[in-house]
């Protein structure tokens, strides 16, 4: 990859999304290795976003730029939340800063149940659709390695992660105190977290820089790669 730029002297940590492994961000990992320490932290600790955040805050560096994918982002704002002080860049990728509705909320149990009675076959396609994603041939590709990492995954985590997004708090009051460089970053095909989620996520940050990639839904750094790593090595240069 060429050279943007000097990138950030901290290290790169990457939150993954829902029942997925450091293959959601394999590319960027490939592209931004040779340049910065990179880190990829699961999202277990407990049934809460809040103990999910504090178990990685325990092991995360003293000062770090943040990256999160949908859930991922969901966590890194809890992060920024309990300790800003450690987080030197922010970037919010795929996500949103609201908490789920009740009826939200409702729409996991079965899930939830499914996950716990030997469906997760079942249950994981549920939860990621093609439409999910922008068309193209990728689009196949993609969805059998999500299928593949939430099998291996497993169940129990599953029904932790779920759990903590149905309990997750609000955190527009968190972004609006922001006050480092912040990324946003989506697709223009993805109907979980639109685009105007993404706008109006970016308006609640001060400063913040938006970057919607073209023919990517909900998963841009595998739909993407080329484009995203360049935007991101942007973000660690200071550049966008």
């Amino acid at each position: 990859m060429e050279q943007t730029g000097q990138l950030s002297q901290d290290p790169l940590v990457l939150l993954p999304g829902m029942m997925c492994d450091a293959r959601i961000f394999q590319p960027q990992i490939m592209a931004l290795s040779t340049q910065v320490p990179v880190t990829v932290a699961p999202l277990i600790g407990g049934e809460r976003i809040e103990d999910i955040a504090i178990q990685l805050l325990q092991q995360l560096p003293s000062r770090f730029a943040l990256a999160g994918l949908s859930m991922g982002g969901i966590v890194a704002m809890e992060i920024l939340r309990r300790a800003p002080e450690r987080v030197s860049r922010l970037c919010l990728m795929s996500t949103s800063p609201l908490p789920d509705t009740p009826a939200q909320a409702a729409t996991r149990e079965p899930l939830i149940i499914g996950a716990r009675t030997g469906r997760m076959d079942d249950v994981l396609r549920q939860s990621m659709l093609p439409e999910y994603l922008a068309p193209g041939p990728q689009r196949i590709e993609v969805l059998n390695l999500m299928h593949q990492m939430g099998m291996e995954l497993g169940q129990a985590l599953f029904v932790a992660q779920t759990r903590a997004l149905q309990r997750r708090r609000d955190q527009q009051g968190t972004l609006r105190k922001c006050k480092v460089p912040t990324l946003i970053l989506c697709g223009e095909y993805d109907p979980l977290t639109p685009v105007k989620r993404h706008e109006f996520l970016a308006e609640l940050i001060p400063n913040a820089s938006l970057q919607v990639i073209t023919s990517a839904g909900h998963l841009p750094t595998l739909e993407r790669p080329d484009v995203v790593n360049r935007v991101l090595a942007e973000w660690l240069a200071g550049q966008t």
